[in-house]
């Protein structure tokens, strides 16, 4: 079954098709949520609460509006920041040279092309310019709004805006490479 009809399952209380999304998507959602908290059983908590909304709230799903994996990811993503905001603690940002515990938590022995992609997307972002890479975490990562991070960071909020846009360009050049997409440069 696709990701569209175990959810759909999952709206009608179906436990094995919850079961299967679970087993599909619980290892890409812990790696997100370990990277953003930075505490192995704060991610793992975070993770179970994801899942329960999943499991609450899966009649939400609209398929017309993306993937269901982007949609889980968002969920794990803001149940994080949540967290993140409950306890009045944001992460240090992860010092691009020490080795990143996100790539250890992604599992090898099943890897597909998508958790490929997925790893890709993770090197890419480390990849990008320092300037860049630090703009993209604060916000995607942590949290911090434009302003926040010009704030944080003692920059003009255009500069932070220029920054998180030819970011996001590049990853998504990156992200597109070989599927051949026509991208516009932002202006």
């Amino acid at each position: 079954m696709n990701d569209v009809e175990l959810a759909s399952q999952v709206a009608k209380g179906d436990e094995r098709a919850f079961i299967a999304l679970y087993d599909r998507y619980s290892s890409r959602v812990y790696t997100l949520l370990l990277h953003m908290l930075h505490d192995s059983m704060a991610a793992e908590e975070v993770l179970q609460e994801t899942f329960l909304r999943l499991w609450s709230r899966a009649e939400q799903f609209d398929p017309g509006r993306g993937a269901f994996v982007v949609w889980l990811l968002t969920i794990a993503r803001r149940t994080a920041l949540e967290r993140l905001r409950f306890e009045s603690h944001r992460p240090v940002l992860a010092d691009s040279d020490e080795p990143s515990t996100l790539l250890e938590n992604i599992p090898e022995p099943e890897t597909t092309s998508e958790e490929a992609r997925w790893r890709s997307l993770h090197l890419a972002v480390q990849s990008l310019p320092e300037e860049q890479r630090q703009v993209i975490e604060l916000a995607y990562y942590q949290g911090m709004s434009q302003s926040e991070i010009a704030e944080m960071l003692d920059l003009p909020l255009g500069t932070v805006k220029t920054r998180i846009r030819a970011g996001m360009f590049r990853l998504r050049e990156q992200w597109l490479e070989g599927e051949n997409v026509q991208i516009q440069k932002p202006l």
